[in-house]
């Protein structure tokens, strides 16, 4: 008998909450509850981080041009982001790529940007031949959040579609700080049964059996 065990309701809410976490584009307007907001965060600021460096910092967008400067920039990558797959694929795939939904920054109940710190050259433990664990230790963060999120029954989606230079300049982020996710939270009508790109035949998720290998790469 394991004494650090759960019990078995606990242990399935874990794996419940893992399996029907889904990166949300679809969101109704209801307001998010303040204290829910902080336990979401809180929840981030519990990431494990490479030599505790915490390099997480979340800059929380309640100002409604700012959202709307925000959502333009994602809209002009999103353009950008089309031609590159005509490009590299074909106009075919292109095309479909325009039709997918891939934010929800008007939509939203809140609108997170989450950023890496600045000053990241400090960190010299865990970071000297790896330092993108920094990243590694951010995606955590927000990894937390997704997983609390889903938890409250609020939806959570990460957007990655967007100049960094840009938003940086928008927001005032140190130059030596970068953002790297544009987080939407709030309150949905419904989650997806799938992966949203799966339910709109924009790609399949790959088994688990084709992601282990054992002793060495093959």
């Amino acid at each position: 008998m394991n004494q650090h065990r759960y019990s078995d309701p606990e242990i399935a809410a874990v794996y419940r909450v893992i399996a029907e976490r889904r990166d949300m584009r679809h969101f109704i307007p209801t307001p998010v509850a303040p204290e829910m907001l902080t336990r979401i965060l809180q929840a981030a600021h519990q990431a494990p981080s490479v030599g505790l460096m915490q390099p997480w910092r979340f800059v929380r967008i309640t100002d409604a041009n700012l959202r709307k400067s925000i959502h333009k920039l994602v809209d002009e990558e999103r353009i950008h982001t089309a031609h590159a797959i005509g490009e590299h694929e074909n106009t075919t795939r292109m095309a479909e790529f325009l039709k997918l939904k891939v934010e929800g920054i008007l939509d939203c109940g809140e609108l997170l940007i989450a950023t890496l710190c600045n000053n990241r050259e400090q960190h010299i433990f865990g970071r000297r031949t790896l330092p993108e664990m920094d990243i590694a230790s951010v995606s955590c963060a927000i990894q937390n959040m997704w997983l609390a999120a889903r938890a409250e029954g609020l939806g959570m989606g990460w957007v990655s579609i967007f100049d960094p230079v840009k938003l940086s300049e928008l927001l005032h982020i140190p130059a030596d700080a970068k953002p790297i996710a544009v987080l939407c939270l709030g309150h949905v009508n419904t989650f997806y049964k799938e992966p949203m790109l799966v339910e709109t035949g924009w790609k399949q998720a790959k088994p688990l059996s084709e992601m282990i290998m054992e002793n060495v790469w093959k």
